[in-house]
Protein backbone atom coordinates (compact mmCIF):
# COMPACT_ATOMS: atom_id res chain seq x y z
CA UNK A 1 0.00 0.00 0.00
CA UNK A 2 1.35 3.53 -1.15
CA UNK A 3 1.06 5.68 2.12
CA UNK A 4 1.24 8.44 -0.53
CA UNK A 5 -0.14 8.87 -4.31
CA UNK A 6 -1.09 11.44 -6.68
CA UNK A 7 -1.71 14.31 -7.21
CA UNK A 8 -4.70 13.15 -9.07
CA UNK A 9 -7.39 16.30 -9.94
CA UNK A 10 -10.44 16.97 -7.39
CA UNK A 11 -12.54 19.77 -8.31
CA UNK A 12 -13.09 20.14 -4.45
CA UNK A 13 -9.22 19.99 -3.75
CA UNK A 14 -7.47 21.27 -7.24
CA UNK A 15 -3.95 18.98 -7.15
CA UNK A 16 -4.80 16.85 -4.28
CA UNK A 17 -1.92 14.59 -3.11
CA UNK A 18 -3.65 11.32 -1.27
CA UNK A 19 -2.06 10.08 1.82
CA UNK A 20 -3.22 6.50 3.34
CA UNK A 21 -2.71 6.46 7.17
CA UNK A 22 -4.84 3.18 7.78
CA UNK A 23 -5.10 -0.51 6.12
CA UNK A 24 -7.50 -0.25 3.51
CA UNK A 25 -11.41 -1.20 4.42
CA UNK A 26 -10.80 -0.72 8.35
CA UNK A 27 -14.01 1.26 9.40
CA UNK A 28 -16.87 2.22 11.55
CA UNK A 29 -19.31 2.20 8.90
CA UNK A 30 -20.13 -0.21 6.13
CA UNK A 31 -22.12 1.62 3.15
CA UNK A 32 -24.26 0.09 1.21
CA UNK A 33 -22.73 2.37 -1.63
CA UNK A 34 -19.30 1.97 -0.76
CA UNK A 35 -16.66 1.80 -3.75
CA UNK A 36 -13.90 0.00 -2.19
CA UNK A 37 -15.74 -3.47 -1.24
CA UNK A 38 -17.11 -4.58 1.80
CA UNK A 39 -15.72 -3.45 5.18
CA UNK A 40 -13.26 -6.30 6.29
CA UNK A 41 -12.62 -4.61 9.84
CA UNK A 42 -14.88 -2.94 12.01
CA UNK A 43 -14.68 -0.84 14.94
CA UNK A 44 -14.79 2.31 16.70
CA UNK A 45 -11.59 1.81 18.83
CA UNK A 46 -8.67 4.38 18.01
CA UNK A 47 -5.36 2.44 17.12
CA UNK A 48 -2.14 3.32 15.99
CA UNK A 49 -1.48 2.20 12.50
CA UNK A 50 1.58 4.23 10.79
CA UNK A 51 4.02 6.35 12.85
CA UNK A 52 3.49 9.89 11.84
CA UNK A 53 6.87 10.06 11.38
CA UNK A 54 6.58 7.24 8.49
CA UNK A 55 3.78 8.86 7.15
CA UNK A 56 5.71 12.22 6.65
CA UNK A 57 8.33 11.15 5.24
CA UNK A 58 6.73 8.97 2.78
CA UNK A 59 4.66 12.36 1.90
CA UNK A 60 7.90 14.68 2.00
CA UNK A 61 9.48 12.49 -0.77
CA UNK A 62 6.71 12.31 -2.97
CA UNK A 63 6.13 16.12 -2.67
CA UNK A 64 9.84 16.58 -3.64
CA UNK A 65 9.12 14.60 -6.68
CA UNK A 66 6.51 15.87 -7.56
CA UNK A 67 7.91 19.32 -7.43
CA UNK A 68 11.11 18.31 -9.20
CA UNK A 69 8.65 17.35 -11.65
CA UNK A 70 7.25 20.40 -12.02
CA UNK A 71 3.38 20.18 -10.94
CA UNK A 72 1.89 21.64 -8.09
CA UNK A 73 0.21 20.44 -5.44
CA UNK A 74 -2.96 22.69 -3.94
CA UNK A 75 -3.60 20.36 -0.88
CA UNK A 76 -2.74 16.74 1.36
CA UNK A 77 -5.68 14.88 1.64
CA UNK A 78 -6.03 11.88 4.21
CA UNK A 79 -8.55 10.25 2.42
CA UNK A 80 -7.39 6.33 3.16
CA UNK A 81 -9.28 3.75 2.16
CA UNK A 82 -11.32 3.58 5.35
CA UNK A 83 -12.00 5.67 8.47
CA UNK A 84 -9.32 8.26 8.64
CA UNK A 85 -10.23 9.24 12.42
CA UNK A 86 -9.37 5.43 13.49
CA UNK A 87 -5.89 6.43 13.39
CA UNK A 88 -4.93 7.67 16.92
CA UNK A 89 -2.15 9.79 14.97
CA UNK A 90 -4.10 11.24 13.15
CA UNK A 91 -3.30 14.82 14.98
CA UNK A 92 0.05 14.39 15.26
CA UNK A 93 0.15 13.34 11.10
CA UNK A 94 -1.80 16.45 10.59
CA UNK A 95 0.48 18.62 12.44
CA UNK A 96 4.28 17.33 10.78
CA UNK A 97 2.54 17.11 7.00
CA UNK A 98 1.76 20.99 8.31
CA UNK A 99 5.50 21.74 8.41
CA UNK A 100 5.55 21.20 4.20
CA UNK A 101 3.36 24.57 4.10
CA UNK A 102 0.72 22.98 2.26
CA UNK A 103 -3.02 22.78 2.94
CA UNK A 104 -4.38 19.69 4.82
CA UNK A 105 -7.77 18.41 4.00
CA UNK A 106 -9.47 15.26 5.69
CA UNK A 107 -12.44 13.40 4.70
CA UNK A 108 -14.18 11.86 7.51
CA UNK A 109 -17.74 9.85 7.58
CA UNK A 110 -18.10 11.87 11.04
CA UNK A 111 -18.92 8.91 12.95
CA UNK A 112 -16.32 9.14 15.92
CA UNK A 113 -16.76 13.24 15.92
CA UNK A 114 -18.45 12.55 19.07
CA UNK A 115 -15.13 12.39 20.85
CA UNK A 116 -13.02 15.41 21.97
CA UNK A 117 -9.59 13.77 20.50
CA UNK A 118 -11.11 13.32 17.53
CA UNK A 119 -12.61 17.17 17.17
CA UNK A 120 -9.07 18.06 18.50
CA UNK A 121 -7.07 16.50 16.31
CA UNK A 122 -9.32 17.61 12.65
CA UNK A 123 -9.15 20.79 14.27
CA UNK A 124 -5.98 20.69 13.24
CA UNK A 125 -6.29 20.36 9.61
CA UNK A 126 -7.19 23.32 7.23
CA UNK A 127 -10.06 21.64 5.22
CA UNK A 128 -12.46 18.84 6.75
CA UNK A 129 -15.41 17.12 4.91
CA UNK A 130 -18.36 15.43 6.72
CA UNK A 131 -20.53 13.09 5.58
CA UNK A 132 -23.98 13.17 6.53
CA UNK A 133 -26.48 10.89 4.32
CA UNK A 134 -29.49 11.22 6.67
CA UNK A 135 -30.98 13.41 8.72
CA UNK A 136 -32.76 10.08 11.05
CA UNK A 137 -31.27 7.33 13.12
CA UNK A 138 -33.49 4.87 10.91
CA UNK A 139 -32.42 6.20 7.43
CA UNK A 140 -29.08 6.49 8.76
CA UNK A 141 -28.28 3.02 10.29
CA UNK A 142 -30.18 1.75 6.42
CA UNK A 143 -27.61 3.28 3.95
CA UNK A 144 -24.61 3.17 6.77
CA UNK A 145 -24.61 0.47 8.16
CA UNK A 146 -22.78 1.91 11.72
CA UNK A 147 -21.46 -0.39 13.80
CA UNK A 148 -23.67 -1.04 16.60
CA UNK A 149 -21.89 0.96 19.37
CA UNK A 150 -22.24 4.02 17.39
CA UNK A 151 -25.04 6.58 18.18
CA UNK A 152 -26.66 9.07 15.80
CA UNK A 153 -27.81 11.44 18.47
CA UNK A 154 -24.02 11.64 19.49
CA UNK A 155 -22.51 12.15 15.88
CA UNK A 156 -24.84 14.85 15.23
CA UNK A 157 -24.21 16.61 18.13
CA UNK A 158 -20.52 16.07 17.95
CA UNK A 159 -20.84 17.38 14.34
CA UNK A 160 -22.80 20.28 15.26
CA UNK A 161 -20.18 20.94 18.42
CA UNK A 162 -17.24 21.00 16.04
CA UNK A 163 -18.72 23.11 13.29
CA UNK A 164 -19.11 26.05 15.68
CA UNK A 165 -15.41 25.35 16.95
CA UNK A 166 -13.86 24.47 13.28
CA UNK A 167 -12.04 27.60 11.77
CA UNK A 168 -11.02 26.08 8.43
CA UNK A 169 -13.25 25.18 5.26
CA UNK A 170 -15.91 23.00 6.56
CA UNK A 171 -17.78 20.68 3.72
CA UNK A 172 -20.51 18.17 4.11
CA UNK A 173 -21.37 15.42 1.73
CA UNK A 174 -24.43 13.38 0.84
CA UNK A 175 -24.77 10.48 -0.57
CA UNK A 176 -27.78 9.57 -2.40
CA UNK A 177 -28.94 6.38 -3.23
CA UNK A 178 -31.79 5.80 -5.19
CA UNK A 179 -34.92 4.45 -2.94
CA UNK A 180 -33.12 4.83 0.87
CA UNK A 181 -32.81 8.71 1.00
CA UNK A 182 -33.50 10.55 -2.18
CA UNK A 183 -37.66 11.13 -1.76
CA UNK A 184 -38.62 14.50 -0.57
CA UNK A 185 -39.37 14.27 2.96
CA UNK A 186 -35.90 12.83 3.83
CA UNK A 187 -34.05 14.69 1.99
CA UNK A 188 -35.91 17.52 4.15
CA UNK A 189 -34.63 15.69 7.36
CA UNK A 190 -31.23 15.37 6.01
CA UNK A 191 -30.92 19.05 5.00
CA UNK A 192 -31.98 19.72 8.74
CA UNK A 193 -28.96 18.54 10.05
CA UNK A 194 -26.93 19.85 6.99
CA UNK A 195 -28.33 23.39 8.11
CA UNK A 196 -27.71 23.26 11.60
CA UNK A 197 -23.59 22.01 10.84
CA UNK A 198 -23.71 25.38 8.40
CA UNK A 199 -20.59 24.15 5.75
CA UNK A 200 -19.00 26.67 3.60
CA UNK A 201 -20.32 24.09 0.89
CA UNK A 202 -22.96 21.21 0.59
CA UNK A 203 -21.81 18.22 -1.69
CA UNK A 204 -24.82 16.07 -3.31
CA UNK A 205 -23.03 12.70 -4.25
CA UNK A 206 -24.15 9.81 -5.88
CA UNK A 207 -21.82 6.30 -6.21
CA UNK A 208 -20.52 6.07 -9.81
CA UNK A 209 -18.38 3.24 -9.19
CA UNK A 210 -19.53 0.04 -8.61
CA UNK A 211 -20.82 -0.78 -4.56
CA UNK A 212 -20.69 -2.79 -2.27
CA UNK A 213 -24.28 -3.77 -2.30
CA UNK A 214 -25.40 -4.95 -6.36
CA UNK A 215 -28.76 -4.05 -5.89
CA UNK A 216 -27.58 -0.09 -5.32
CA UNK A 217 -28.23 2.14 -8.03
CA UNK A 218 -27.57 6.31 -7.62
CA UNK A 219 -30.71 8.54 -7.21
CA UNK A 220 -31.86 9.97 -10.79
CA UNK A 221 -32.07 13.01 -11.91
CA UNK A 222 -35.16 13.89 -10.62
CA UNK A 223 -34.37 13.45 -7.25
CA UNK A 224 -31.31 15.12 -7.79
CA UNK A 225 -32.98 18.04 -8.94
CA UNK A 226 -35.18 17.83 -5.94
CA UNK A 227 -32.50 17.19 -3.71
CA UNK A 228 -30.44 20.69 -4.98
CA UNK A 229 -33.63 22.57 -5.14
CA UNK A 230 -34.39 21.62 -1.42
CA UNK A 231 -30.78 22.39 -0.15
CA UNK A 232 -30.83 25.37 -1.89
CA UNK A 233 -33.43 26.65 0.42
CA UNK A 234 -31.45 26.38 3.44
CA UNK A 235 -27.23 26.65 2.32
CA UNK A 236 -25.44 29.08 0.86
CA UNK A 237 -23.22 26.97 -1.42
CA UNK A 238 -24.45 23.73 -2.75
CA UNK A 239 -23.12 21.83 -5.28
CA UNK A 240 -22.95 18.05 -7.31
CA UNK A 241 -20.24 15.55 -7.12
CA UNK A 242 -21.13 13.31 -9.30
CA UNK A 243 -18.17 12.33 -11.32
CA UNK A 244 -17.45 15.15 -13.54
CA UNK A 245 -14.86 18.60 -12.99
CA UNK A 246 -16.75 21.38 -13.69
CA UNK A 247 -15.75 24.56 -14.29
CA UNK A 248 -17.15 27.92 -12.24
CA UNK A 249 -19.92 29.73 -13.23
CA UNK A 250 -18.45 31.45 -16.07
CA UNK A 251 -19.26 32.37 -20.00
CA UNK A 252 -16.42 31.55 -22.02
CA UNK A 253 -17.07 31.34 -25.53
CA UNK A 254 -17.96 27.84 -25.42
CA UNK A 255 -21.66 27.88 -25.10
CA UNK A 256 -21.76 23.97 -25.29
CA UNK A 257 -19.13 23.50 -22.79
CA UNK A 258 -20.41 25.82 -20.65
CA UNK A 259 -24.05 24.62 -19.99
CA UNK A 260 -22.63 21.37 -19.95
CA UNK A 261 -19.74 21.80 -17.52
CA UNK A 262 -22.57 24.28 -14.94
CA UNK A 263 -24.99 21.41 -15.10
CA UNK A 264 -22.48 19.26 -14.25
CA UNK A 265 -21.91 20.74 -10.88
CA UNK A 266 -25.32 21.73 -10.27
CA UNK A 267 -28.53 22.38 -12.13
CA UNK A 268 -29.13 25.35 -13.45
CA UNK A 269 -32.82 27.33 -13.12
CA UNK A 270 -34.31 28.55 -16.41
CA UNK A 271 -33.36 32.35 -15.69
CA UNK A 272 -29.68 31.40 -14.71
CA UNK A 273 -29.27 29.80 -18.05
CA UNK A 274 -31.20 32.13 -20.09
CA UNK A 275 -28.67 34.70 -18.34
CA UNK A 276 -25.66 32.50 -19.38
CA UNK A 277 -26.55 32.12 -22.94
CA UNK A 278 -27.13 35.90 -23.03
CA UNK A 279 -23.34 36.23 -21.67
CA UNK A 280 -22.33 33.58 -24.56
CA UNK A 281 -24.46 35.60 -27.16
CA UNK A 282 -26.34 32.49 -28.10
CA UNK A 283 -30.25 31.91 -27.90
CA UNK A 284 -32.06 28.89 -26.52
CA UNK A 285 -31.75 26.70 -29.74
CA UNK A 286 -28.19 25.43 -27.48
CA UNK A 287 -30.34 24.00 -24.89
CA UNK A 288 -33.10 22.75 -27.15
CA UNK A 289 -30.20 20.57 -29.40
CA UNK A 290 -28.64 19.39 -26.30
CA UNK A 291 -31.67 18.56 -24.93
CA UNK A 292 -32.75 16.26 -28.07
CA UNK A 293 -29.33 14.34 -27.84
CA UNK A 294 -30.06 13.94 -24.09
CA UNK A 295 -26.99 15.17 -22.90
CA UNK A 296 -29.30 17.84 -20.96
CA UNK A 297 -32.28 16.92 -19.18
CA UNK A 298 -35.25 18.88 -17.65
CA UNK A 299 -37.17 18.61 -14.27
CA UNK A 300 -40.03 20.54 -12.40
CA UNK A 301 -39.58 21.18 -9.16
CA UNK A 302 -41.43 23.70 -7.08
CA UNK A 303 -42.25 25.45 -9.83
CA UNK A 304 -39.63 26.08 -11.49
CA UNK A 305 -37.52 24.45 -14.64
CA UNK A 306 -34.46 22.54 -13.79
CA UNK A 307 -31.19 21.67 -16.45
CA UNK A 308 -29.04 19.49 -15.46
CA UNK A 309 -27.05 16.78 -16.83
CA UNK A 310 -28.11 12.86 -16.65
CA UNK A 311 -26.28 11.09 -13.94
CA UNK A 312 -24.20 8.26 -16.70
CA UNK A 313 -23.54 11.10 -18.56
CA UNK A 314 -21.63 12.94 -16.15
CA UNK A 315 -19.95 9.60 -14.55
CA UNK A 316 -18.04 8.92 -17.71
CA UNK A 317 -17.10 12.53 -18.32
Amino acid sequence: MDLAYGPVPSRRLGQSLGINTIPPNTCTYACVYCQLGPTTTSGTDRCEFHSPEELAGAVRERVEAVRAAGETIDYLSIVPDGEPTLDANLGQTIERLQALDIDVAVITNASLVAQADVRADLATADWVSLKADAGTAAVWREIDRPNGTLSFDAITQGMRQFAAEFSGTLTTETMLVDGINDDERTLRDTVDLVASIDPDTAYIAVPTRPPDENWVEPAGERALATAYAIFDERLDTVEYLIGAEGPEFAATGDVRADVLGVTAVHPMRERDLRDLLDRDDADWAVVESLLDSGDLLEREYGGEQFYLRPVQTVAES
